[in-house]
């Protein structure tokens, strides 16, 4: 038995290897397009719904957290699809890296959001902003199983999360454009990395 555990444990080991060295094809050009168009969706209905978003913090984080959990639901839905389709055996080890590149990233973003509101509410203005850094980071992360040039996505997010904490520290006030420009942007910047890195347009998938 214990020569089966170790057998069964070392091609584990040799899956994971193998899955760390192999470009991970699970995220799809249309469904980065899609998560972008949710985020304009949001920031259009806040824009028409909410009359002062910096008075109704609840609602604007809300509406977005919905929109961040719409968009990693599309994501994840796709991702197990396509890693099916493109790395057959290897679906699960390359789906588990991918989240565990994001995972941190995704869950400080949700801790900070706790963690201000709870304790500093007067500084929430800063979330939008901080949120983007995080996304940043989350690329990075992913960086070596992903088409080097998303790295501009990245560098986007990056420059647009620190752009807004400046454009936000004039009012300390909360707009829906500077969560959802940005994202709009972004996502479609990573859409169009991954459509012409890969050559794929998801019609064939």
């Amino acid at each position: 038995m214990r020569d089966l555990d170790k057998a069964l444990a070392d091609i584990v080991t040799i899956r994971s290897q193998i899955a760390a060295g192999t470009a991970f094809r699970g995220y799809g050009p249309a469904t980065m397009v899609a998560t972008g168009a949710v985020a304009l969706i949001t920031a259009v209905l806040q824009f028409w719904l909410l009359d002062d978003p910096t008075g109704e913090p609840l609602g604007f984080f809300i509406g977005w957290l919905s929109a961040a959990v719409l968009s990693g639901l599309m994501i994840g839905i796709e991702m197990r699809a396509r890693s099916r389709r493109h790395h057959s055996g290897l679906a699960d080890a390359m789906i588990h890296q991918a989240v565990e590149q994001f995972l941190p990233a995704g869950v400080a973003g949700v801790l900070l959001a706790v963690v201000m509101w709870k304790f500093a509410s007067e500084t929430l203005w800063l979330l939008p902003g901080l949120w983007q850094i995080l996304v940043s980071l989350g690329i990075f992360a992913s960086v070596r199983s992903l088409p080097r040039t998303v790295a501009f996505a990245g560098a986007w997010y990056f420059v647009s999360g620190f752009a807004v904490v400046v454009l936000a520290s004039r009012t300390h006030t909360l707009s829906p454009w500077t969560m959802g420009l940005p994202f709009v942007i972004g996502q479609s910047v990573m859409a169009a990395i991954l459509h012409f890195a890969s050559g794929d347009n998801d019609v064939e998938d």
